[in-house]
Parts: C-alpha cells; structure tokens; sequence
C-alpha cells in the first residue's frame, strides 16, 4: 500500500472509503512526518491532540454509517492567516502573539464542516507581504527541495510558504493558502506543487487577516490538480458575512477536469516574456503550449499591453489598503502593548515592537500613497492603471478561453539571496500580479525541473467565476508533464 503521507486527496479519500486506511492512521502519519522536518519551520502552531480528535470522530462517523463531508478524514494544514476558533492565530508577527480568536474564518469553518482533520497552522510571511517567507516572526521557512550538488537552505516562496513546504514535504494532504498579488502560485511553482487562486469572491475573506482587502483570496494549496479542485469545493462558497463574498452557485470543480482541451483556444500573451527571464522558464513556457496544443487546444497570440504596469500599481495599492487595515493593531484592544506615557507614545512603541521591517515598509509606502497631495498622483492613478488591466483581460478573452504564462521568472533562490534587495524581491510576482489585480482564477501547475534540479511551474489564467476552463486546461498540463519527482529526503 502507498504510504499514507505520500497519498493524493482522491487517494486518501478512496482509501478511507474502502476501509484500507483509518483517518486515525492518517492523522498519525502526518504528525510523526511533521515530527521528522521540525527543520522546515512549516508550523506556528502544530496541534497533534485536536487532529487526532478530529480523525477520532471522522471514523466513528464511518462506522455510524453517517452521511460524510467531502473532506471527512483528511488532515490538511491551515494558513496561519486565518483564524481559528481556540487555536493561536498569528499572521507570523509579534504584535498577534498570543492571540486565540473566540471565532472560525468561513473558510476554514467550511473545512471543519467537510469533516477535515486539523494539522496546524502554517508558517508565512509576516501579513503576508513577502516573496520568500523570510519575514516571519517566527523564524524562515526552509524549502525541502535543494540544487543538485548544493546543500544550501532555499527559500518556499511567499507569503505561504509554509503551507507550500508542507504540501511539498508530505507533511500534510493540502493546505489552505491566501494570494494577493501571487502568495499561492509562487511558492507553489518553488516548491513543486499545484497552487491556486480562485476568482475574487470566490472565498469568503471573513475571518482571514487582512492586507489589502481589494486583492486578498483564499486557496488550496496541494499535490494535484485533482486534489485542487476537492479542496476548493470545501473551501468555497457564498458567505453573507462576507460584503465582497460572491452571490453565485458552487460548481463541482472536480467533476470539470477531465474535460480535455479539445477546440479551447489558449491566449498566449507576448508581454510574458518579461526581460532577465531565465532561459529555462522560457523554453518550458515554449514546452506548455506543445503540450496543449498536442491535447486537442489552438494556440492563439493575445497582447495585454498594460502588463509593464502592473508590479508598480500593485506596490501603491496593495501598501495603501496595508496601512489602512493594519491601523487596528493598536495595543489597545488585543495582541502585545507596550507601555507609553500616553496614548501615542503607547502607539509608537507597541507598533515598532511588534512590526517587522518589511510590514513598517510596506506601512509607510501606503500612508505616503495615501497622504494630501500625493493621493491623486500615485493612489487614484494606481486604481485607474488596474481598471486598464482588468480591460486589458476582458479584450483578450473575447480571441481566448485561457492564458498560459510561466508563474515565476526563475526557481527558487537561496535564503538570504535577495533580502537585501526589496525591488529585486518584488519582481518575483512579476508574472502573477496582473491576474490578482484583475480578479481573476489562475493557477501553477508543477511542469520541469530547472537544470540544477529545482522545480518549475506554468501558470493559467481563466475568466472570472470559470475555474472550471481552468482546471481543464490544468489537467492536460499534468497528464503531459508526468511531474513525479519530489524532493530528497534528508
């Protein structure tokens, strides 16, 4: 039998249906492989007592013969972004250290309601806002895979890149991400796993830490595409709670994946090819559209012009709503204080206490932004540059049914390689910030390995609410690339 840390979620799910394996068994495995790769730094928080709890009454339900969720037994990871009702919730920074949130995310309420087992919560960068996972409180997150031949630490990606390591690393069966301008499709590509985020609204935001709320999405992070489709079925869903929470129907994802690509036109966007790209990204690029096309799909060349803009409106929009929604964290209320003589003093220490450097950055770009005189100039501007991608997409669909683009420009780089250098960090999302920006699905599929051994991923955009098209064209991406290497264990 397949090791159970080495199941897929169709997998496990078939295996618990046929009695081969227990949700106990499962749950144990996990917690004895999350035991084994302490060094990851994956977790915040591990909780083996309430898996084990939660695997305890997904089996006693089995053997009730009661009706079971979607997810019923399988131990997935959550994001330490969302919160969790009795569980720390931290977002990886000091200034929510110690914090147990009275109250579940929608999300991960939905999970719970699925009959998923908790595992923990997962490392990421601090709020969020990061490329690497090298900016949490709580220390890096160590990529399981290396370059042939060197034994340096490599980074996850970021902001999740301790759910993608996990994922990766067999430490987990999924785990749920958040993606605001690529913080699921980057890491996923760095690590070798399947990343996605669904079409804003999609996901209910209602109890995920908050960083700019106009972009945040929730998504599966996991080993298929298959398995991606399961998790986002339990995942999503209308949430009245939730202003921006889309009114709509829930497809059944999985069902839609095997549709095959025949006769679906796929946009090829010549501005992709983005300057200082490796050579290896663009000639697997050149890989993916032979594939799709050898499945049945027409390979059509699209131009979505405002693509050159889109980092730097990003880096105006997504600091602004930081500034403004970080503006909670106060001492006052929850999370740690530091003492003043007044009331701004206690503001001042307990924020430059309790914020990292790059959350203070990102804080001070974003209050700039949005200071008189410099409103119109770099916000309003930003908002308008976003309104012409999002146009940019919507002319380009009417030739296309899908995009296909490389995720990253190159693999993962060492841990302190690029840490120094804030701009050169930011390009990392060079690739997948124009889809957050317009709100569309998209996702990386693991599809190479860079000539030093590391994974790479290409990358999907489909049109709004049509995850659907997307899964399908991701699904011929798989099946052509066979990718079944994995990282060496060490």
């Amino acid at each position: 039998m397949t090791t159970p840390t080495d199941f897929t979620i169709a997998e496990a799910r078939d295996a618990l249906d046929s009695g081969a394996v227990s949700a106990r068994e499962l749950a144990e495995a996990h917690i004895a492989a999350m035991d084994a790769a302490r060094n990851l730094n994956a977790f915040i928080t591990e909780t083996p007592d309430r898996a084990l709890a939660d695997a305890d009454a997904s089996d006693a339900r089995r053997a009730k013969g009661e009706a079971l969720g979607a997810l019923d037994g399988i131990p997935l990871a959550i994001k330490d972004l969302f919160c969790t009702e009795g569980v720390m919730t931290t977002a990886a920074s000091h200034i929510l250290e110690g914090f147990v949130p009275p109250y579940e995310s929608t999300v991960s309420g939905n999970l719970q309601a699925a009959g998923s087992v908790m595992l923990g919560k997962t490392n990421l960068d601090e709020f969020a806002m990061g490329s690497s996972n090298e900016t949490s409180y709580f220390g890096n997150v160590e990529n399981p895979w290396r370059r042939d031949g060197d034994n340096r630490p490599l980074v996850p990606g970021g902001s999740s890149g301790g759910a993608a390591a996990a994922v990766s690393g067999r430490l987990c069966l999924g785990a749920t991400g958040t993606d605001t301008g690529g913080s699921i499709r980057q890491p996923a590509a760095f690590c070798g796993i399947v990343g996605m985020k669904p079409t804003y609204g999609r996901c209910s935001r209602w109890g995920v830490v908050a960083f700019a709320s106009s972009l945040d999405q929730a998504g599966p992070m996991t080993r298929s595409v298959r398995d991606s489709a399961i998790l986002l079925g339990g995942m999503a869903g209308f949430d009245p709670k939730d202003s921006t929470s889309a009114d709509m129907a829930l497809p059944d994802f999985e069902a839609a994946i095997d549709g095959g690509v025949k006769g679906l036109r796929v946009g090829i966007p010549a501005e992709y090819a983005v300057e200082g790209m490796n050579p290896e990204i663009a000639a697997l690029w050149d890989q993916g559209k032979a594939w799709l096309k050898d499945a049945g799909a027409e390979l059509v060349d699209i131009s979505l012009p405002h693509t050159k803009y889109a980092l730097p409106a990003y880096y105006i929009i997504a600091p602004a709503e930081a500034s403004s929604n970080l503006a909670r964290y106060d001492g006052v209320r929850y999370g740690q204080r530091e003492e003043g003589s007044d009331l701004t003093e206690l503001y001042e220490n307990t924020r430059a206490a309790g914020f990292g450097i790059e959350v203070r950055r990102r804080i001070l770009i974003g209050t700039y932004v949005l200071s008189a005189g410099y409103y119109d100039a770099y916000y309003l501007k930003a908002q308008k540059v976003r309104a012409l991608i999002a146009r940019d997409f919507t002319q380009a669909y009417e030739k296309c049914d899908v995009i296909l683009t490389p995720t990253t420009p190159g693999p993962a780089f060492a841990a302190g390689e690029k840490s120094d250098d804030p701009i050169a960090m930011y390009l990392n999302d060079v690739l997948t910030v124009p889809a957050s920006l317009a709100g569309l699905p998209a996702i990386s599929v693991p599809a190479g390995l860079s000539g030093e051994g590391l994974p790479l991923g290409l990358h999907l955009i489909g049109k709004a609410f049509d995850e659907e098209t997307m899964f399908r064209a991701a699904q011929a991406l798989e099946n052509a690339a066979r990718f079944d290497a994995r990282p060496a264990k060490r």
